[in-house]
């Protein structure tokens, strides 16, 4: 009933740009939070940006602020993860998210719904 599926991710050099790309689908997403989150391998999946049904209300974590940026286009069901500045840090599998509540939150508890995952690897 509800599907996430994320796209975009690769291989790039250090400083350069990325956009991840999340296709959802459903009908009970319009209203919904949107974010993304990341797991580099051995550690636990941290939260990276989130966007209100809108977009217009956004939250980073401190470790992307100012270089990445969230948005959606909610006529065609998707959200986005442009990365910019890319650092080897940033090497994680992304994934998008959905949350059942109107308002922005980190914890990825609250988020019901989860796409697969996108490899994102930043080489030095």
């Amino acid at each position: 009933q509800a599907q996430l599926v994320e796209s975009g991710g690769g291989l790039v050099q250090a400083g350069g740009s990325l956009r991840l790309s999340c296709a959802a689908s459903g009908r009970t997403f319009s209203s919904s939070v949107k974010g993304w989150f990341r797991q580099a391998p051995g550690k636990e999946r941290e939260f990276v940006a989130a966007c209100n049904w809108s977009g217009d209300s956004t939250f980073y974590a401190d470790s992307v602020k100012g270089r990445f940026t969230i948005s959606r286009d909610n006529a065609k069901n998707m959200v986005y993860l442009q990365m910019n500045t890319l650092k080897p840090e940033d090497t994680a599998v992304y994934y998008c998210a959905v949350s059942s509540s109107p308002f922005i939150t980190i914890h990825d508890r609250e988020y019901r719904y989860w796409g697969q995952g996108t490899q994102v690897t930043v080489s030095s």
